[in-house]
């Protein structure tokens, strides 16, 4: 067993699996949480996520509660949960890592990954405190970004976050990170993982990595995704959260790159928010 494992958590495990071995570590770099890929005695698999520091891990687990019933097969399913422990179990979801493969530029993925993000995406009420929340949440990244950020730009988002006008937002369950990262690609059944940043949010929230990322400059994905997904942007309400949630990921990125030395994830998050600046639209 890995070190990253807590003597609690592997007490936990070894209660909840029996005596399991670990068949591949996925954990990623520059992350507080251990994922391991584990078979139990009786030959099924799970992934193992843990964690003392991440609140990703209870974000996950509050996910199952709110959002994911009905996706069986499409999703992980849940299997054992201790949040106090910072320990999750879900019963392995077989397929491809999308990202990396030639399904990454296919358009078919694309479509299909929209349309998976329409089942994800139910109805959660009208919250009347998002964007006033959102719009201090990113005012103190942009606080956080001086010095980061060229002047100009920087001046820029200030103006642009302090013309939003604090409307309501309709909330839906979102993934947070919804991008081929995050994507599996079983014999072109495609499925999502890891709801580690999931929560209540407007649905613009789940286009914008995507947008900055592969669809960017590619039109034959973009329309693929939406043929999928089944909505584009339509209100000025809509509109306003589009920019929004872009400038809060946008200095988010630049901030957090900043602060674990990644110089290329800084970059990109600096040229994210120079697109929204100049008007940046998610499918042209």
């Amino acid at each position: 067993m890995t070190r990253s494992i807590t003597d609690l958590q592997q007490k936990l495990l070894t209660s909840w699996l029996g005596d399991f071995r670990v068949v591949q570590d996925h954990s990623w770099p520059l992350q507080d949480t251990t994922v391991l890929q584990v078979a139990a005695p009786d030959g099924l698999e799970f992934i193992v996520k843990a964690s003392t520091t991440s609140h990703h891990i209870r974000r996950e687990i509050a996910a199952y509660s709110w959002g994911l019933h009905g996706l069986d097969g499409r999703v992980p399913t849940l299997r054992h949960a201790a949040p106090e422990a910072g320990l999750l179990v879900t019963v392995y979801l077989p397929g491809t890592l999308v990202a990396g493969t030639p399904a990454e530029f296919d358009p078919a993925t694309y479509r299909a990954a929209g349309a998976l993000l329409s089942m994800l995406h139910r109805p959660a009420g009208t919250s009347r405190s998002y964007v006033r929340a959102m719009t201090a949440r990113t005012s103190a990244l942009l606080d956080r970004a001086q010095g980061l950020l060229p002047e100009g730009t920087q001046r820029g988002a200030k103006d642009a976050l302090a013309s939003l006008e604090p409307g309501p937002a309709e909330l839906v369950t979102t993934h947070g990170d919804y991008q081929p990262r995050n994507w599996l690609d079983d014999h072109g059944l495609v499925k999502v993982i890891d709801f580690g940043r999931a929560e209540l949010r407007p649905w613009v929230h789940d286009l914008v990595r995507l947008s900055h990322q592969q669809l960017l400059a590619r039109p034959e994905l973009a329309e693929a995704f939406y043929e999928g997904l089944g909505r584009v942007i339509t209100t000025g309400q809509e509109q306003q959260l589009w920019t929004l949630e872009n400038l809060n990921q946008a200095v988010g990125t630049v901030v957090w790159a900043h602060r674990v030395g990644d110089r290329e994830f800084e970059r990109q998050g600096v040229e994210m928010v120079t697109r929204v600046l100049e008007g940046f639209h998610p499918y042209g």
